[in-house]
């Protein structure tokens, strides 16, 4: 009975030694390198675009009532900065964890030119639908004037990011042509640029209640989740 007890014992043992030996197995060394691979480049990705963003992220930092001009003239560097997140997340999904700063930074000067006009654009729609907004503010054209606009100033928004993501995809394309294809597919897949424009409006509103959080943390990931779903909306029909 001893005997038989012990053999029972140790094959236990065995059985526990090889049910955690397949444990480990199936936490691999690859694994481990895609984990911290993936943390690596959100976390730099942030600190990139912080780093592009950096005059405006100041100006954020103070009374926007007042210095809102200046907010509007600093604005653009968002286009630069989105179209070089946009190319490491499409290296990364692509090859897996990339060399994040040389891809952004090559990014970055590879569509300066066409990224500063969309966020030029951008920008001057929204500040041309605020100021209108401001104007009818209280007043009775006001209830009809104030959705329109602030429609208009959402679609130019997602037309930006769309043509931010399309950069990439279309190197030698005209801002024209970029544009176009933004306009067309965002509006035949509305609803993956509705789905685009909320998830922005979330980094948003993260960033104006925790900016340590919104811009240390959560940028990249909900950034990553846009440029996937205005990804989808720019494939070609089939």
């Amino acid at each position: 009975m001893t005997a038989v007890a012990g053999t029972t014992a140790a094959a236990g043992r065995g059985g526990v030694r090889a049910a955690g030996g397949t444990r480990r197995r199936l936490v691999s060394q690859e694994t481990y390198e895609l984990v911290f691979g993936t943390v690596y480049t959100g976390l730099m990705t942030n600190v990139l675009l912080a780093v592009a963003c950096l005059p405006l992220l100041l100006v954020a930092a103070t009374d926007l009532a007042a210095t809102w001009p200046l907010a509007a003239l600093t604005a653009p560097l968002l286009g630069p900065a989105l179209a070089a997140a946009f190319t490491v997340f499409g290296a990364f999904s692509t090859d897996g964890p990339t060399a994040v700063v040389r891809t952004f930074a090559r990014a970055w000067r590879r569509h300066l030119r066409r990224g500063l006009a969309i966020g030029a654009l951008a920008t001057g729609a929204v500040v041309v639908a605020a100021v209108d907004v401001a104007f009818f503010w209280g007043r009775t054209a006001g209830a009809v004037a104030i959705p329109v606009l602030v429609t208009l100033a959402a679609g130019a928004l997602v037309t930006a990011v769309l043509a931010l993501a399309a950069v990439p995809e279309m190197p030698g394309a005209r801002l024209r042509e970029v544009l176009l294809a933004a306009v067309v597919l965002g509006a035949r897949r509305w609803y993956l640029s509705a789905s685009a424009l909320l998830v922005l409006g979330l980094l948003v509103s993260v960033v104006a209640a925790r900016p340590v959080v919104g811009l240390g943390f959560a940028a990249a990931p909900l950034l990553y989740a846009a440029w996937g779903l205005c990804r989808f909306a720019l494939r070609p029909s089939r």
